[in-house]
């Protein structure tokens, strides 16, 4: 035991030696279900999506042109990266076992961002949470946007918190470049880097930007007048028509068809909230002002049952009449618990505001799932999931520190009452 724990002594402060077995149980727990799947008689997953993304990749490749509807644009960096993957490998098999190896291999990114924020202890449970992961494991597998745009925002954050730990301005482009691909990603990019953009705005120091802005205001200038001068050409060209039509399209399928209905989820279930909406169109002519306006007060509802529901599955699943049902509850109620005590944790200790990045990121997918989509396996949840098991973890961490906390101060007790006694 003594060489090893030379060795430990040695090595102790390379993160590396925590970092590796992390990886490897990361890349086992992925790969082993990877090759289960693949050898198994239904093979690797698909949705409804997966063939649409794969019929536009393969499209791309045959005939790069890419359209203007809303699907063509709000999901143009993911369709440029699926066409890339799938003319370099080939077949869709590999291209899974590339997502798959780049997610269980962001390991390294939940236990650096963690580091920088907390410190090591809860970027080792943290980084253990992401690994065992089953939802994170299970999406993977898919040929969908979401694994790969957790990945892109996780190493946003990275980047943006290498940024302002050294002001690096190769790695500030860096971040900007990521920035900027998150917002054609998917829908979810805009909402996120808008949440992302407010932890900047609390963390930095006005004058710096402030000062950037006064020596480059030449550029900014010219560059904010070819962004207006290009906006104009494309209204007056009519070349923004199909992207409205698509929003407003698509928009009224979310109204009609998911809050009409009272759908928690983006498909009919038991728990939904079944009301008489209002399908009047006299606020300014706007579809979507009308029925939010007319019928706030069953949206309301609606929400309320979809913040319960963003919890997990297992809320509308509670069983207290039975001994086993209390025992899977208690089971279920951990995870949400230690979210809580960490978030508790990070204000009592004055490190919010600094750590924020963290609980802003988990808002934004939030608030995309309240508003527009939450499905009941919980795919659009999935961005959140690296940054809820950063909560999680120090709400162990710091659970860990008061029970060694207690026992000691219990201890210290114990022996001196145990002198006193004795001394009598």
């Amino acid at each position: 035991m003594y060489p090893i724990y030379q060795i430990y002594q040695k090595y102790k402060d390379y993160e590396w030696m925590y970092i590796l077995p992390l990886v490897v149980l990361s890349l086992k727990k992925t790969l082993d279900y990877y090759f289960f799947i693949l050898n198994s008689d239904k093979g690797l997953p698909k949705s409804e999506d997966s063939q649409w993304y794969l019929n536009y990749a393969h499209s791309l490749l045959t005939d790069f042109k890419i359209g203007l509807h809303m699907n063509d644009l709000l999901y143009m960096g993911y369709n440029l990266v699926l066409a890339i993957l799938i003319g370099v490998f080939k077949e869709e098999h590999i291209v899974v076992f590339v997502q798959a190896v780049t997610t269980a291999s962001c390991v390294i990114l939940v236990y650096l961002i963690t580091l920088r924020l907390f410190n090591r202890i809860t970027a080792i449970i943290a980084s253990y949470f992401y690994a065992t992961s089953w939802h994170i494991t299970l999406w993977s597998m898919y040929i969908l946007s979401d694994s790969l745009f957790m990945n892109l925002v996780l190493l946003n954050v990275f980047l943006l918190l290498k940024t302002l730990e050294n002001n690096n301005k190769v790695v500030g482009s860096f971040f900007l470049i990521s920035s900027l691909f998150m917002l054609v990603f998917r829908p979810t990019g805009v909402l996120t880097l808008t949440f992302i953009l407010i932890y900047i705005a609390l963390n930095v120091n006005l004058e710096q930007p402030i000062n950037f802005l006064k020596r480059h205001r030449y550029k900014f200038v010219c560059a904010l007048l070819f962004v207006l001068a290009a906006v104009c050409f494309l209204v007056f060209t009519h070349k923004f028509n199909p992207l409205l039509t698509s929003l407003q399209y698509n928009a009224k399928l979310v109204l009609y068809n998911i809050y009409a209905k009272g759908w928690i989820y983006d498909n009919p279930s038991g728990h939904d909230y079944f009301y008489r909406p209002d399908y009047r169109i006299d606020i300014l002519g706007s579809l979507i002002l009308s029925f939010l306006i007319h019928n706030w007060d069953h949206v309301l509802v609606l929400y309320g049952r979809r913040v319960l529901a963003f919890i997990g599955w297992w809320v509308w699943k509670t069983d207290v009449q039975s001994v086993a049902g209390v025992i899977k509850l208690c089971k279920d109620v951990v995870p949400s618990l230690l979210f809580l005590f960490g978030t508790y944790a990070a204000i009592k200790n004055n490190i919010f505001r600094k750590t924020s990045i963290v609980w802003l990121v988990i808002a934004s997918i939030f608030i995309f799932c309240m508003v527009l989509f939450m499905d009941s396996m919980y795919r659009y949840k999935l961005p959140a999931l690296p940054f809820i098991c950063i909560v999680c973890g120090y709400g162990v961490e710091r659970l860990f520190r008061l029970i060694l906390f207690c026992i000691n101060k219990f201890g210290r007790k114990l022996l001196q009452w145990n002198r006193n006694k004795h001394s009598l």
